[in-house]
């Protein structure tokens, strides 16, 4: 069971055997989850060498028999994405904390059913002969990013013991504990916008056919079942004229993110409302394509451009902000709102019928010749025009991806 572990145990250690111990649990779920504190029980089975000797380094196995509680819902786990660390307490012969860690590695996980974690391993070094009891303490399991963390409420009961001889090694000064716990960081917006004007092309007869924004950051406040989450977003806005309208192109222009877990084909949307100002009023629905491949864990996300038309529905200068944010990712939707906008492309615009002026625009269809893809607007200066390669709004907590990930646990559970 241990893989190769009797090469670093040594000629005295024997093979490993395995116990099982089972421990009231007390879970926290991230913050902001909306999710209360849950109650269950834990099921641990610890496999250790029976015996070693004074300097051998040990591998021990932490196997989750039974987590605290089930997968909720209200959507399947994607493979890979669930990956716990926790600590395990030597005492007796000496005593010190084992960091554990599993790799994020399991199958799907449906709505409903039993969790699935993986096995976690870590080392000690033994520095004294004499009985060496194995305890499993305190855990995390961190789902997507998000973070629950569990702690036994009661004395838990030894599951392991190692009986260690004096031998002949050198006896080592500490032990070293091997593995790390999983580190998750919350992105801080401090980057406000600053409102610009638009640069143009020409079709040769004097008329303007092109128009390219300028790139501003926008503070974000997205809603999900995971709470509200903040982070900032630099967005670009441009624009083609055809006839009366103009096929708009909204580009994200940073990279902050790789995938947190295996992510399926056409499971990813964006959309967008492109706030309007000036002379018109309302908004300009924008959308693009979900992915047309599946996303590895460690990938960048890529997701193209957002298109769509806008239809004037009044004459004079006219402002395109960045506005409400839709990301619809693994069967769940979460709303970004922007805290504040800022202009990032301005329009001469001519009154339509059917225009937008006063309501939401009814001409925003996507696609097609509005695209803005020919023409010149390619080479805009935006070294990554035909993908975001990452969601810009959640750098560090995979909200927009694992949104309706609460964590593994229910909103109760009796022990």
């Amino acid at each position: 069971m241990l893989g190769g572990a009797g090469a670093l145990l040594g000629v005295a250690a024997v093979p490993a055997h395995a116990a099982e111990v089972a421990f009231a649990t007390h879970c926290i779920p991230p913050s902001g989850s909306g999710v209360d504190p849950v109650d269950g029980t834990t099921k641990v089975e610890i496999t250790a060498p029976a015996t070693a000797k004074v300097g051998d380094e040990v591998e021990v196995v932490w196997k989750f028999v039974q987590a605290a509680s089930k997968n909720p819902g209200p959507i399947d786990l994607p493979a890979n994405s669930v990956k716990p660390t926790g600590t395990l307490k030597a005492a007796g012969a000496q005593t010190a904390g084992i960091a554990m860690e599993g790799p994020q590695e399991n199958p799907v996980i449906p709505k409903g059913s039993d969790m699935v974690m993986s096995d976690m391993k870590g080392k000690l070094t033994l520095t004294a002969p004499g009985e060496l009891t194995l305890t499993p303490d305190a855990y995390d399991i961190n789902v997507l990013g998000t973070v629950t963390k569990c702690a036994p409420t009661e004395a838990v009961k030894p599951a392991g013991t190692i009986n260690v001889t004096a031998g002949g090694g050198t006896s080592s000064t500490s032990p070293t504990p091997t593995g790390s716990a999983t580190v998750t960081s919350t992105p801080t917006n401090t980057v406000s916008a600053t409102p610009s004007a638009s640069a143009s092309e020409s079709d040769g007869t004097g008329g303007r056919t092109e128009f390219i924004g300028k790139q501003v950051d926008i503070p974000y406040s997205c809603q999900s079942p995971l709470g509200e989450k903040k982070a900032t977003s630099p967005i670009q806005i441009n624009a083609k004229k055809d006839a009366g309208s103009f096929g708009l192109t909204v580009q994200f222009k940073k990279s902050v993110m790789d995938s947190p877990a295996d992510i399926p084909k056409d499971s990813v949307k964006p959309s967008m409302e492109v706030v309007l100002g000036g002379a018109d009023k309302g908004t300009v629905h924008v959308e693009g394509p979900t992915n047309s491949e599946p996303i590895k864990t460690g990938d960048p996300i890529e997701i193209p451009d957002l298109t769509g038309t806008y239809k004037p529905g009044a004459s004079g200068e006219s402002t395109l902000s960045p506005g409400v944010l839709t990301i619809e990712a693994l069967g769940t939707t979460t709303t970004c709102k922007p805290d504040r906008t800022a202009v990032s492309l301005t329009l001469d615009t001519t009154e339509q019928a059917s225009g937008a002026s006063g309501g939401s625009s009814s001409g925003g269809t996507t696609g097609g010749s509005s695209g803005g893809t020919s023409g010149g607007l390619a080479d805009t200066g935006s070294e990554s025009h035909g993908a975001l390669k990452a969601l810009g709004l959640v750098a560090g907590t995979a909200v927009l991806l694992g949104a309706a990930v609460f964590t593994f646990l229910p909103r109760r559970q009796a022990r």
